[in-house]
């Protein structure tokens, strides 16, 4: 390749491509591979793989990246929530972004909606980093800020129980349980993203707080991973309202692959995850639906381990759910029988979802939208 031949790329390549460190040839070879059309994938949650390969493979552009760090609190019932507390998590998010900034060939930290085109035009994969709780900054919203500058992108405001800020999905239950709103704490919060560009993130959300947030974001808002109630009728699935709510507000639905809050029947199949999808976009129009995942890029480690036997591997969620009953939250009264839809518990999900919407009808614009511009659209839109 001439010096001229070479220019010419670096310019068509962008800044962006010096940066990375790639060498031409290799840029070169991702944008032919791009020409040729491969499609943008963008998965709604997934976690930083222990083998990068898992990058290539998943052939995944971009996904919310959850780089939470736990700590296990029993509560006062006696069933267990896990705090995603302030210095756990500004520990994960350092760690998660010296990984990236280790591994430049094959990550890019998601900053901007923009690095999503950029990361697939370079054969790389943008990660933008979520916590999933607002537990991180209950002690003061200049942590925000501090979060901000390591690199989150996306804040969950609870998960699963209420917290300062919110309400939990797993707070209502089925005699008189409380739907809890939004509170005068968690608007600021709300506030506080918005102005920060941070994209809020109404997974785990009761129904309230979530139509709560929607009412007061002025910015469109997620649910990152979640389900229908319409299909299987339990709290942690969201209710139609919410579903509408976000696509009105210009957000998106990220329908994940936990198969217990996907269907009921016995045997879970990629057409229970269809019509998920399908319900979606019926209530909030085709631009609203979006795929999740929840597990690692590979699936959930267990079942895999186990070949994807459900009948064993839904063993390790019994005395979770069992807790759950006996506080009466609605859903949990039905005996859950699987965990992953087989076919999809795989590495190569992307581009079986992909394959699956074009067999079951949806036009090439529509499955686009699914597969990742949805997702591509509303972070664009949030992180400038």
């Amino acid at each position: 390749m001439t010096d001229i031949h070479k220019r010419a790329l670096i310019k068509a390549m962008g800044a962006g491509a010096l940066l990375a460190g790639l060498p031409l040839t290799s840029l070169a070879k991702t944008q032919a591979a791009k020409a040729k059309g491969l499609p943008l994938y963008i998965d709604g949650l997934s976690f930083l793989p222990s083998d990068l390969s898992d990058l290539k493979a998943s052939r995944l552009s971009a996904f919310l990246c959850d780089i939470s760090a736990i700590e296990e609190v029993k509560q006062e019932d006696g069933t267990v929530n896990y705090k995603r507390t302030y210095n756990a998590c500004m520990k994960s998010i350092t760690e998660a972004a010296q990984t990236v900034k280790d591994n430049p060939s094959l990550l890019m930290q998601g900053l901007r909606g923009a690095d999503i085109e950029l990361a697939h035009k370079q054969g790389r994969t943008a990660v933008f980093f979520q916590i999933q709780g607002a537990d991180c900054v209950e002690e003061r919203l200049s942590q925000v800020d501090e979060f901000y500058q390591h690199g989150l992108r996306v804040l969950q405001l609870t998960h699963h129980y209420g917290n300062s800020f919110a309400g939990g999905a797993l707070d209502y239950n089925n005699r008189g349980g409380q739907d809890l709103p939004l509170t005068p704490k968690g608007y600021a919060l709300v506030d506080k993203l918005n102005d920060s560009g941070i994209l809020l993130d109404l997974s785990h959300s009761s129904e309230q707080t979530a139509l709560d947030a929607i009412s007061a974001s002025r910015m469109p808002v997620v649910q990152s991973h979640g389900a229908v109630r319409a299909i299987v009728n339990h709290a942690r699935c969201s209710p139609d309202s919410v579903i509408r709510a976000i696509a009105d507000n210009g957000g998106v639905f990220g329908v994940f692959m936990m198969s217990f809050w996907l269907t009921n029947d016995p045997k879970p199949t990629t057409a229970h995850y269809l019509a998920q999808l399908k319900h979606v976009a019926n209530i909030g129009g085709i631009d609203a639906v979006a795929i999740a995942n929840d597990y690692p890029l590979r699936g959930q480690e267990n079942l895999l381990k186990l070949n994807n036997d459900n009948a064993e591997g839904v063993k390790e969620y019994l005395e979770w759910w069992h807790s759950l009953r006996a506080k009466k939250v609605l859903g949990f009264d039905h005996e859950p029988q699987h965990v992953v839809i087989p076919e999809l518990n795989h590495i190569e999900r992307m581009s079986r979802i992909h394959d699956a919407l074009k067999g079951a009808g949806f036009s090439a614009s529509d499955t686009d939208k699914i597969i990742g511009g949805n997702w591509q659209r509303v972070l664009s839109q949030v992180l400038v």
